[in-house]
């Protein structure tokens, strides 16, 4: 008989949930600006390295059985293909944007339109906000990013245009500007009451946040600095298989060892602009 010590703990089973996604192909991509600690102009950018890369991510998409959206690119907003910043739905409804820098204050308005042309209940913002780059939906709860973007007041709003419970997560570090970069949900889909899997660097976040983090979720996987600077949190989950950058080594075997299958894929050009694997990945949740 196994004692406590050599007894080995069993991952649950983990299920694979339909997801939706829009993304944006980053034919425009280059970095001309900086608006956060990744970018640098000086730096050169490899457009056509970007579109390879990206498209092996919407491939294995497809590959997993997802339905990808995609939305047409603005050739004077290079970010577009950041489309987890283009709006947060749950529902049909779809919350967009209003972005913080200039820069990219353009591609709201084209994300509200392919919203209205998709049919989704489309909510114009009166608050700063950058979409699911700072929301996160985790069961029932709505995880919200402040710190470096979305303004405090958009946690009101969004709580107002969804009906939920909004948990505020203040942001302290400035290479994870956005809570998407600091914070992963690993079950997209949970039955009523329970808690989402979720996984995330703790000091990218302020020390009244770490606490929330840890009384809410108890059992998250707490990822290490070396593969939150490569963006190893910046993933995608349907609750079985999740996307990761391939140099998060030790999250990769933090995954496995929860039941859940990580699959690499390789956007290091894009990160040049401060975007990985979710940053390019917006979720469409159906009424």
């Amino acid at each position: 008989m196994s004692t406590p010590e050599t007894a080995t703990a069993v991952a649950p089973a983990r299920i694979a949930h339909h997801r939706r996604y829009l993304m944006c192909r980053p034919e425009h991509f280059t970095v001309n600006y900086s608006i956060n600690p990744w970018m640098e102009p000086a730096n050169p950018t490899d457009t056509a390295r970007a579109l390879e890369q990206w498209q092996k991510l919407y491939d294995l998409y497809l590959e997993l059985g997802h339905e990808v959206e995609l939305i047409e690119p603005l050739a004077a907003y290079p970010d577009m293909v950041y489309t987890a910043n283009g709006g947060f739905v749950i529902d049909g409804r779809a919350y967009v944007p209003s972005f913080y820098y200039e820069e990219r204050k353009g591609e709201a308005p084209a994300f509200a339109e392919w919203f209205r042309a998709n049919g989704f209940d489309t909510v114009l913002p009166k608050e700063i906000n950058e979409g699911e780059g700072d929301f996160l939906l985790a069961g029932d709860v709505i995880l919200a990013g402040t710190g470096f973007r979305s303004a405090g007041d958009s946690h009101r709003e969004v709580h107002e245009v969804f009906d939920r419970e909004v948990v505020t997560l203040t942001l302290v570090d400035a290479r994870f500007y956005h809570l998407d970069t600091a914070l992963t949900v690993l079950d997209p889909v949970v039955e009523p009451g329970q808690t989402a899997g979720i996984a995330y660097l703790p000091h990218a976040f302020d020390e009244a946040s770490q606490k929330i983090l840890a009384e809410r979720f108890p059992d998250a996987i707490l990822v290490a600095d070396e593969d939150g600077a490569v963006f190893g949190l910046n993933s995608a989950s349907d609750g079985y298989n999740v996307i990761i950058s391939p140099r998060a080594t030790g999250f990769e075997k933090q995954l496995r060892e929860r039941g859940y299958n990580p699959l690499t894929v390789d956007l290091s050009e894009l990160l040049l602009g401060g975007g990985g694997i979710k940053c390019c990945t917006l979720e469409l949740r159906g009424a």
